[in-house]
């Protein structure tokens, strides 16, 4: 192993062997790609994350040369997803970016400003931190854009998946998985989905005879997480993609599925772990109504918080809340209603107004408050527990729906998006 190590280690230099006259190393295109380019900098970079994760989780690494063609080709269909991102104005701000880098610190504990000294203890620059992660978002968007969009989800189809959630045990589990996908160059070849079989049952059979599934992943599988060595991380058992679901019904911790065959390719999956999930849900609901008033170019903040204020007044006088709410409001979502809204959860509201919700008796109405909407006034109708199970089997029916499309899907919008583009590789 450490000589596979050793020699893919030397791999980098192999590429970047040009040589100034100062004797310092010269970057250089490894493939063109449509209207961008690859460069070996890039290429020697991938590798040696490769290389390191290899030698943190002891993983047995393919040869140097195929590694390098691996990443490359993985180099080469980001480089192509990122081009029709920009062809098609997928844009991520700075806000969306700090808003995921606060996600990230959150899970991890760690104050956002902290994040760069955190990041740098692990030996991660920052700038190069918020390059990627930024790459990584707008990559997401595109595929939800691309081929989201395309994904129907049918009242029948949730209908069966709820049937089906009431006596499925794999609702009630969350699961560590991996897995291997290896694809049928040509799935209408009998001759092509038979060797993408035996190439399955190969890997298959070598797992059980002790080879590193991680290892495997990385060497074979044409997923997008295959150099990550096939992991999937922490699924949630009622939203695993339904190809997903009848493999591990049956699996414990450490077992190996034989291929599933879907109409691309074919899967393995480990599990690497499982636990118990939590069957019932409740959450907090409030039923709120309000009365918006929007600035504009003749109604100015002042004039807006004014109108409220004179509203408050006359719902003390004694007139009624709804009635004004559909002379005054400007919400035109709820203001023929009486400016009443559904029952709704945390997170529901923008903050500004959640905090007000929170801070409101039942029965009171607020004083005048901003927020980006415009002026407003709420009034806390009602408080209850609800009891959203049956909401939260739709909804993750839903996702893990889409999810088993998604995944099929994705594999072969990205092999159209290779087939179409113009790709020249130097090395």
């Amino acid at each position: 192993m450490l000589c596979a190590i050793g020699a893919i280690a030397a791999a980098p230099l192999a590429v970047a062997a040009e040589l100034s006259s100062t004797g310092e190393f010269l970057d250089g295109v490894v493939a063109i790609v449509d209207d961008g380019v690859i460069l070996r900098s890039q290429l020697n970079e991938q590798t040696a994350v490769i290389l390191q994760r290899a030698r943190e989780q002891n993983l047995t690494l393919p040869p140097a040369a195929e590694l390098r063609e691996q990443l490359l080709e993985r180099l080469i269909v980001t480089e192509i997803q990122l081009q029709r991102a920009d062809r098609l104005g997928v844009q991520i701000s700075d806000q969306m970016l700090n808003e995921a880098i606060g996600q990230i610190a959150q899970q991890q504990n760690i104050a956002f400003e902290d994040m760069p000294a955190a990041l740098a203890a692990d030996g991660i620059e920052y700038a190069k931190f918020r390059r990627d992660l930024r790459e990584e978002i707008t990559l997401d968007q595109l595929r939800r854009a691309d081929v989201g969009r395309r994904i129907a989800v049918s009242p029948r189809e949730i209908e069966l998946c709820t049937a089906d959630l009431e006596d499925n045990v794999v609702v009630n589990s969350d699961y560590n998985l991996s897995n291997i996908t290896i694809s049928i160059s040509d799935s209408t070849s009998s001759a092509a989905i038979d060797a993408a079989l035996a190439e399955a049952n190969d890997i298959v059979a070598r797992i059980n005879e002790g080879t590193e599934f991680a290892a495997l992943a990385i060497r074979y599988s044409d997923a997008q997480n295959a150099l990550d060595g096939g992991a999937l991380g922490w699924l949630k058992g009622e939203q695993l993609p339904t190809l997903y679901t009848d493999a591990v019904a049956g699996m414990q911790t450490g077992d190996v599925s034989q291929p599933i065959r879907t109409p691309g390719s074919f899967h393995i999956i480990k599990v690497n772990d499982m636990r118990s999930a939590v069957q019932r849900s409740e959450v907090n609901q409030v039923l709120v109504r309000h009365i918006l008033i929007t600035p504009n170019e003749i109604i100015d903040d002042q004039t807006a918080k004014q109108r409220l204020e004179d509203a408050l007044a006359r719902i003390a006088a004694g007139e009624e809340f709804g009635e004004l709410a559909k002379l005054m409001s400007d919400d035109p979502g709820s203001a023929n209603s009486g400016g009443e809204m559904d029952w709704s959860g945390p997170g529901t509201f923008v903050d500004e107004f959640e905090q007000v919700i929170n801070a409101t008796e039942i029965g009171a109405v607020s004083e005048p408050f901003q927020t980006r909407f415009g002026w407003h006034i709420v009034e806390v109708m009602d408080r209850r527990v609800y009891d959203n199970t049956e909401d939260l089997k739709e909804s993750n029916c839903i996702i893990k729906i889409r999810n088993s499309k998604m995944e099929e899907e994705t594999q072969l919008w990205i092999q159209r998006l290779r087939d179409e583009a113009y790709v020249h590789i130097l090395i």
